[in-house]
């Protein structure tokens, strides 16, 4: 790139503009002069060699491209070293990303009352019955206030909790979540969270709240079982309760049809977009909605910045509620 910049067109990587860089993506596809730029009869020849040249032949399509992203990264790099006012190729870039659809899968507030409503209308009159009441509470409870995937609820413990005091000397509880892509992140466990657990916790006999290092599942099995659920058990019960939900309004008479269909496709993955999708019509921070989600990786320096994750916390206690 520098080569081509200073000898073909006889500019500084600082002056070249977008239409340079398209220049330049073509070159790539046929260096020419080929007497400049690539190395005679398809031989390699040492860099000190004089019959060296920067090409063996043309660039792949895979090599071009990846050619392309590297000299995007450089220039990114340089805008924010201060070198450039900004990147010649940042248009191409822009040009060739497709907008992403919207997020469709999801159910809105007044469909989302009607699945809180199944599991409040749940019965509780035998122990057993009881159990599966506050199991399928705790479970709505975080997928819905934590976003989580199924496979963050049963890949992880009740040890993920742990509590800690902010700038203001509040005591305020996070959930440590292994999750997609072996990323850790911390989502706020609001107070709304911690009384459905220690609601489920002493149904099954434990303490309202664990300790460091509880090695107990997030979710267990009706019984006196430990072990963790599987993901197709958990995702059982979600459709149970989508299913219950939709016969609910069908029973409703024939206007419901088209909103019982709409719910009983729902999975478990539906309320971790219902979660994102809720949260940013409430006005919480979107980059609040992206790290509860986990959606991008959190950067090293956000380890310190705790000011910033308490603010979080508050604003997601505030403003994102499941309202039993």
């Amino acid at each position: 790139m520098l080569l081509w910049s200073t000898i073909q067109l006889g500019k500084p990587l600082s002056s070249l503009t977008h239409e340079d860089l398209l220049l330049y993506q073509r070159f790539l596809s046929d260096p020419q002069p080929a007497s400049r730029w690539v190395m005679r009869d398809g031989r390699k020849f040492a860099h000190a060699h004089p019959e060296w040249r920067p090409f063996a032949g043309p660039l792949s399509p895979a090599s071009q491209r990846q050619a392309i992203i590297i000299l995007n990264t450089l220039f990114s790099w340089l805008v924010n070293a201060g070198y450039l006012a900004g990147n010649p190729l940042s248009l191409s870039r822009q040009r060739a990303r497709k907008a992403k659809p919207r997020i469709t899968r999801y159910l809105e507030e007044d469909l989302w009352s009607e699945v809180k409503m199944t599991i409040d209308l749940m019965p509780k009159e035998s122990d057993r019955e009881r159990e599966h009441y506050y199991r399928a509470r705790w479970l709505f409870s975080l997928l819905y206030l934590c976003g989580l995937r199924i496979s963050e609820v049963v890949g992880n413990t009740m040890g993920s909790l742990f509590c800690r005091r902010d700038k203001d000397g509040e005591e305020r509880w996070w959930l440590e979540i292994l999750g997609k892509g072996d990323k850790l992140r911390i989502v706020p466990a609001t107070n709304e969270l911690m009384v459905e657990l220690a609601r489920y916790r002493r149904e099954k006999g434990l303490a309202s709240f664990p300790l460091a290092g509880d090695d107990v599942p997030l979710l267990l099995p009706i019984g006196r079982r430990t072990e963790p659920m599987t993901r197709g058990a958990v995702h059982a019960i979600v459709k149970k309760v989508f299913e219950h939900t939709a016969i609910r309004l069908r029973q409703r008479g024939e206007q419901y049809q088209a909103i019982a269909d709409r719910v009983e496709q729902a999975s478990a993955h539906w309320l971790r977009h219902t979660a994102g999708s809720h949260m940013a019509n409430s006005d919480v921070d979107l980059r609040h909605v992206r790290d509860n989600l986990g959606h991008e990786s959190i950067g090293t320096t956000s380890n310190y910045l705790h000011s910033s994750d308490d603010k979080r916390h508050k604003e997601t206690e505030e403003k994102h509620r499941i309202k039993w």
